[in-house]
């Protein structure tokens, strides 16, 4: 895959997205990482990418001119343009999985009061955002996002069921509870159905306990699934 982010921050992406997992599979080629910044599309001596917005209010809204510049400098035949902004839909695992199979995606990263409109009309494909409050700029969203879609391409997780037998996978439910060596800690045990052998009584165990766990903790992903059934 190639990944282009388009921010007026791209220190604040390099730094996670070179390390562990996502770092790795940029030394193994699996996902081309580039970064382009709107203010090298500007022509006045200030680098200027912002203003106030007509109609007045507060802060300052992302001029047209250098968002068009950019975005158009790296978008192919195969690019997906996703805008990273408050008012997108929501991000969840199967935009994630969604979003892994394209060729080439493009971020671009909302910053201050938003982008001006014409840009929302032309330039994106699809509007996402990461959950219902606000960040100081939409860089942090998409290192966020380029996580969860990197993770999930072929070859860049160590198993293709490391991305099934988790929380949000196949049913979409959140993860049974996970233990390790020891198989006692300060009087607490593991249990003893995993410690059995028997895989099948295993498996029953932890879809059980999957359920348990999403119909505490959230229920709504369980309506989601199965509307209203009892």
């Amino acid at each position: 895959m190639r990944l282009d982010i388009v921010t007026l921050f791209p220190g604040i992406c390099a730094g996670p997205l070179r390390e562990s997992i996502v770092g790795r599979a940029q030394e193994r080629g699996l996902v081309d990482i580039r970064y382009t910044n709107p203010r090298d599309f500007t022509d006045d001596r200030h680098r200027t990418v912002d203003d106030t917005p007509y109609g007045g209010g507060a802060g300052m809204v992302l001029k047209p001119e250098a968002l068009f510049a950019a975005v158009e400098q790296v978008v192919t035949a195969a690019a997906y343009v996703v805008l990273l902004s408050p008012q997108g839909q929501p991000f969840r695992q199967e935009t994630a999985r969604r979003l892994a199979a394209m060729t080439h995606l493009v971020l671009v990263c909302g910053h201050y009061e938003g982008v001006d409109e014409r840009a929302r009309q032309v330039l994106f494909d699809a509007e996402i955002s990461i959950g219902d409050y606000v960040l100081t700029n939409g860089t942090i969203a998409a290192v966020v996002v380029a996580d969860a879609v990197i993770r999930l391409l072929p070859g860049v997780l160590g198993t293709d069921e490391s991305s099934e037998d988790e929380s949000f996978g196949r049913d979409g439910w959140l993860e049974y509870p996970q233990y390790t060596r020891p198989a006692e800690f300060r009087g607490m045990r593991v249990p003893d159905v995993l410690l059995s052998g028997d895989h099948g009584s295993i498996e029953h165990w932890r879809r059980e306990q999957s359920l348990v766990r999403t119909a505490a903790r959230r229920p709504e992903l369980l309506q989601r699934r199965f509307g209203d059934r009892p």
